[in-house]
């Protein structure tokens, strides 16, 4: 019997589909959809149960996946971000680790110019004036006169700066690695260090992956070099920001505002500061959100799956219900 281990809490939504496709190829699940992830302590009473698993952003550290093999076999990630897996002990170890790439790339750009956008025209807040009963003309911005900061400049924060020059944004970009240059003559972006982003950006919008180069890269030092009138977009990892730092740096009004779609401890609680504060926008990592990403996400979660157990998935488009048209998975 192959089993696999289910906590992908996006799964949920698809869980009568997925029951088909376990059914379909003989694999028998044990499902723990966690509200967010599973830590290292939950998944330790699942040890040398399954020799798969579906995951979100479960804690597989070293110790649980040499407490898994040599019967665990494949991690098959929902989603793009890896940084929760020990991946050079699962290298180590012989286990496969699958995930899908520049799956998101298009509804987490939008979702940074949505927040852009509300920021610079005030969409939220001027909503609560009149529903209170005040007709008051907030100030607010063209995003023409504005200038963004893209600080990893991977699928999403190219996706972001196309979307922010057709608004005729100034734009700043920076990252660890090369950018190709028809890229920056094409979009017109200015390559700078982060000290010179932080310092010029009205937005700072984090792009780019979770590594021990990142970790914390928003930190008090950091954040005191951005602009009192600007405003931190978060869309990326949740521990690249110094999660007290920012509150702090939002207390004493040193930068205007934020936007957090993830955060350094997930789910976030509603006594948390952050709930408490006018000038910041919440959501629950959620940005990634659309139709035909997620059903692109399921597809080729699965199909990772079934690769990594060395099972043939030639009919899994059409035992799963996926459309396929033009390549892509709507």
């Amino acid at each position: 019997m192959t089993t696999v281990l289910v906590t992908a809490p996006y799964l949920r939504r698809y869980s009568e589909r997925a029951q088909k496709i376990f059914d379909h190829y003989n694999l028998t699940p044990i499902y723990d959809f966690a509200n967010e992830h599973l830590l290292e302590p939950d998944l330790v009473k699942y040890n040398g149960q399954y020799d798969a698993t579906v995951c979100g952003d479960d804690e597989f550290t070293e110790a649980i996946l040499n407490a898994n093999v040599p019967r665990l076999k494949i991690i098959s990630k929902w989603g793009t971000g890896i940084n929760s897996i020990d991946t050079e002990a699962a290298s180590q170890l012989g286990v496969i680790v699958g995930n899908t790439p520049n799956a998101f790339t298009l509804p987490v750009a939008d979702t940074v110019m949505a927040y852009m956008l509300a920021f610079a025209r005030q969409i939220v807040w001027v909503d609560r004036e009149i529903r209170a009963g005040r007709w008051e003309k907030l100030p607010v911005y063209s995003l023409s006169e504005r200038t963004l900061g893209v600080v990893g400049i991977g699928n999403i924060g190219s996706a972001l700066i196309r979307r922010a020059r057709a608004f005729g944004m100034r734009i700043l970009g920076t990252d660890i690695r090369p950018i190709r240059r028809d890229f920056i003559l094409e979009t017109g972006t200015e390559l700078v260090d982060l000290h010179t982003l932080l310092k010029e950006a009205d937005y700072v919008s984090l792009n780019c992956d979770l590594n021990p180069t990142s970790y914390h890269l928003m930190n008090a030092k950091t954040l005191a070099c951005m602009k009192p009138t600007s405003v931190l977009i978060n869309t990326a990892r949740g521990p690249i920001v110094d999660q007290p730092a920012l509150v702090a740096t939002l207390q004493n009004g040193q930068i205007a505002g934020a936007a957090l779609d993830v955060f350094e401890h997930e789910p976030l609680t509603a006594d948390d500061p952050l709930c408490q504060m006018d000038n910041v926008l919440l959501g629950p990592h959620n940005a990634n959100a659309s139709p035909a990403a997620l059903e692109h996400v399921f597809y080729k979660t699965f199909h990772n799956l079934l690769v990594g157990l060395g099972i043939p998935d030639d009919d899994l488009v059409e035992v799963g219900g996926f459309l396929v048209e033009e390549g892509r998975y709507a």
